[in-house]
């Protein structure tokens, strides 16, 4: 069973971009630039992977999208607002609009897969009476209604990602931003992944992807944000049926 998410956002020609980046550099203090004169817009409801080699800046821009480190240069609009000027105190209620699945899924392992994904809406204030049902009926979504009550260590890694996605969507997020989300799973685990990635797409949230698979890149369609050397180009996708 799927569950009945409201979309975030309706989408418009007025509708500004989900994320836009203006001449944004990064240096990590006085080396050198990680990132340099990145532009960027990406539209609400937009599904971009993200690639380059290792050591190319793609953990960094991810960065400055779920606002962990601010730019040395340039400018960054978050819907609409221009966050590298927000002071600390509101950054948090943008945080809140911004699921991210990391590459190393941190998760608690003392938490049952129940109470990991929980979290956010524990954090938020969210009745418990709404979070056991709704955090049981997304675990049911991702294939892991058998596993409500399992800790992390007793999961495989595929179990563990879906685990970690379905934390970083329970509330509802408008932005998505996955690192290398398939990385440490089997084909098959990968290929599930994906199918949810895009049923979160097709419900209205944006997604950005950091992969070095390939296969999925190719295979999905999806335009590419490519980075090489600290500097981004833009992919088109081929056209999907």
């Amino acid at each position: 069973m799927q569950p009945q998410f409201d979309s975030p956002f309706a989408v418009t020609d007025e509708t500004p971009p989900i994320v836009e980046f203006g001449g944004v550099g990064l240096r990590y203090g006085r080396g050198p630039e990680v990132l340099h004169d990145i532009d960027l817009a990406l539209p609400q409801g937009s599904f971009h992977f993200l690639t380059g080699s290792s050591g190319a800046g793609k953990s960094s821009l991810l960065g400055l999208m779920y606002l962990a480190r601010r730019p040395t240069t340039g400018s960054i609009r978050m819907f609409g607002l221009e966050v590298d000027r927000l002071s600390r105190r509101r950054l948090p209620e943008v945080r809140r609009r911004i699921g991210v699945v990391f590459q190393e899924f941190r998760l608690l392992d003392h938490l049952t897969a129940l109470d990991n994904v929980a979290l956010p809406l524990r954090i938020a204030g969210i009745p418990e009476v709404d979070i056991r049902r709704n955090v049981t009926e997304l675990l049911e979504w991702v294939g892991l209604g058998d596993h409500l009550r399992a800790r992390p260590p007793t999961m495989s890694g595929g179990q563990q990602q879906r685990v970690a996605i379905a934390r970083a969507v329970v509330a509802n997020p408008s932005l998505l931003l996955a690192d290398e989300p398939t990385g440490s799973v089997d084909d098959h685990s990968a290929a599930r992944l994906m199918r949810l990635f895009e049923e979160l797409n097709r419900m209205g949230t944006t997604i950005v992807i950091a992969t070095h698979n390939r296969a999925i890149v190719e295979e999905s369609g999806h335009p590419e944000l490519r980075l090489e050397e600290g500097r981004l180009t833009l992919v088109p996708g081929s056209a999907q049926s």
